[in-house]
């Protein structure tokens, strides 16, 4: 858990595709640099609605930790004429099954299922929802499985707060965002490979990595050794691969492993 997003000087976050939109979605905007402080206080002063006559209708914001969902909301408030406050993957789906929001802001690892299972999900059901993930995680590796699997941005909760309210503005009109220090490595990683794996798939390769073996892993994350199996042989299957020593090669080679 983060204690605040700082302002930095240079705040950005590099754009890494635009999928074009319509002019319809294209407010103007002025930001003002800010941060969020998540212990309840009152630091808040980024403005980004200073210039748009109607904010965005909804957003959904999602993490586990509501201290940190509710500095969120404080930094979205001028932004969004609903905001949205769930603290679980499953609250997440609920609310998506409920009401399509104009894009939803979550972080990955929650309880339950993941934030990236949970996009996933409502991408297989034709949701187009534009998902932006605000984590601690990272590695590259994991962004680009974000983004392969389908988000449209991607920032560390280090990140400067006004580094948001800009990645949120630029996925609205369709742009994909990364937070720099990430950037270069996801793009590579993203566009290399087109596996599909599940947060709990990723931490048992990772577990595999590391020399565990399967009880060892099952005791790890709490199931059975049956359930740790079935998951090494999908991996494998995905990978297409028939070993152990083969799938950890192909996994670091297709940067799958998070260090």
């Amino acid at each position: 858990m983060f204690s605040a997003l700082q302002v930095e000087t240079d705040g950005r976050l590099k754009a890494i595709s635009d999928r074009g939109i319509s002019s319809a979605w294209r407010p103007h905007r002025q930001f003002n640099q800010g941060k969020i402080d998540v212990n309840g206080g009152n630091a808040m002063s980024v403005s980004c609605a200073q210039w748009m006559d109607v904010p965005f209708r909804k957003v959904v914001v999602a993490d586990d930790h509501m201290v940190v969902a509710q500095g969120i909301e404080r930094l979205l408030m001028e932004c969004f004429a609903s905001i949205e406050l769930v603290s679980s993957g499953e609250e997440l789906l609920d609310s998506l099954h409920r009401e399509t929001p104009d894009v939803v802001v979550s972080d990955i690892s929650m309880p339950g299922i993941s934030g990236i299972d949970v996009m996933r999900r409502v991408r297989s059901e034709g949701s187009r929802t534009p998902f932006v993930f605000l984590t601690m995680h990272d590695e590259s590796s994991m962004a680009a499985e974000a983004i392969r699997a389908g988000a449209q941005g991607y920032i560390l909760k280090s990140a400067a707060g006004d580094e948001l309210v800009r990645a949120i503005n630029g996925v609205m009109e369709g742009q994909t965002y990364v937070t720099p220090t990430l950037a270069a490595n996801a793009i590579v990683s993203a566009g290399r490979c087109q596996y599909v794996l599940t947060e709990k798939q990723l931490r048992i390769l990772e577990y595999v990595a590391r020399g565990l073996r399967s009880k060892q892993i099952a005791y790890e994350l709490g199931v059975s050794v049956r359930t740790i199996e079935s998951h090494k042989y999908a991996i494998m299957q995905e990978l297409g691969v028939h070993g152990t020593l083969e799938l950890v090669r192909k996994a670091e080679q297709e940067g799958l492993i998070r260090h």
